[in-house]
Parts: structure tokens; C-alpha cells; sequence
């Protein structure tokens, strides 16, 4: 498989290193490689969302740990983007509860509508569409999580419904 390289500004800014400072204090100092999980999404926050290897260098430095060690745990996880990624994520999740009340054809629906394939941001930027594993809400399928929320109970309207909320920019992300 071909690897795109993406270029990315890296940008540690001093609130930043202060937030990641603090993260690190909660473990014993032979310990830093403990905050690597919260230091990273700190960093991938703070840099639209992704993390390029420059950046994964950069967080092993900080935490005097090899880069391997955080190339691991960066390509283990969904929750970390090693490219750029839509600005609304659509995470669909795909495990059987979801599938069983129509989660495929949802995100089929919300595919065509924005003109992409599951894993593909849209020209602009804006939208991508992923499947993941069991997100932990299966009383409330079919469900996909939107920044740090639930969207319960899909259907084809509340989708639209989504879709037009974040092109006016009216969704909220993150609790923070």
C-alpha cells in the first residue's frame, strides 16, 4: 500500500507544553511514558486533528521515550489520525447491534449525500466518514459519535439534520 506523506506545522505552543506539563505531573517521574495516551490527544487537538511523524517525534522527545514507542500506540488506535481528517467526523459504529438496525445503509446514505467513500474527507475538507467498533451506546443503534458526542437513533433525517447543522457551523465538538 502507498503512503501519502502530508506536511504538517507543528506548533507547541506555551499553553500547550503547560497542558502537557501538567498531564506528565500526574505520574512518577520514570513513569512519563504513562501520560502518552492524554498527551497525544492534547497535541492532536491542538493540531487540526492529526499527527504527522514530525509531531509523534516531537511528543517522544517530551517524553524522553523511543518514537517507535508512540508510532505504536498512534497506528493501535482509531482515536489517533496519522493524515489529515474532515473537520466533522462521522463515526459510525459498526458492530452488531448498529449493523442489525441499519447502521450500513446510513452511512451508505450519508456517503452518497456527500459525494465520498467511507474513509475519504470531502474536497473541502469539511465532512469524513468512518466505521468503528462498538462505541458502548447499543440500547441507542443505530449510533455514530460526532467530536465528543452521541448521535442516537440515526435516520436518514437526522443525518440531513447533522449535515446542515455543521455546514452553519451550529455543532458543537467538544465539551472543553
Amino acid at each position: 500500500m502507498e503512503r501519502t506523506y502530508h506536511k504538517q506545522e507543528i506548533n507547541m505552543t506555551s499553553a500547550l507544553m503547560t497542558r502537557i506539563n501538567e498531564l506528565i505531573s500526574h505520574y512518577p517521574e520514570d513513569k512519563r511514558k504513562s501520560a502518552l495516551l492524554p498527551v497525544l490527544h492534547e497535541v492532536q487537538d491542538a493540531h487540526e486533528n492529526w499527527l504527522s511523524i514530525e509531531l509523534m517525534n516531537k511528543v517522544a522527545e517530551i517524553l524522553l521515550i523511543k518514537p517507535i514507542e508512540v508510532y505504536e500506540v498512534v497506528s493501535f488506535y482509531t482515536m489517533y489520525n496519522q493524515r489529515p481528517v474532515g473537520k466533522y467526523m462521522f463515526e459510525f459504529c459498526q458492530t452488531s447491534p448498529c449493523c442489525l438496525n441499519g447502521v450500513e445503509d446510513l452511512m451508505d446514505y450519508t456517503c452518497e449525500k456527500l459525494g465520498v467513500k467511507v474513509g475519504e474527507p470531502t474536497a473541502d475538507g469539511l465532512f469524513e466518514v468512518r466505521g468503528v467498533e462498538c462505541l458502548g451506546a447499543c440500547g441507542y443503534a443505530p449510533m455514530m459519535q460526532l467530536g465528543d458526542f452521541y448521535k442516537e437513533h440515526l435516520t436518514a433525517a437526522k443525518i440531513d439534520q447533522l449535515i446542515a447543522d455543521c455546514k452553519n457551523d451550529t455543532i458543537l465538538l467538544h465539551d472543553k
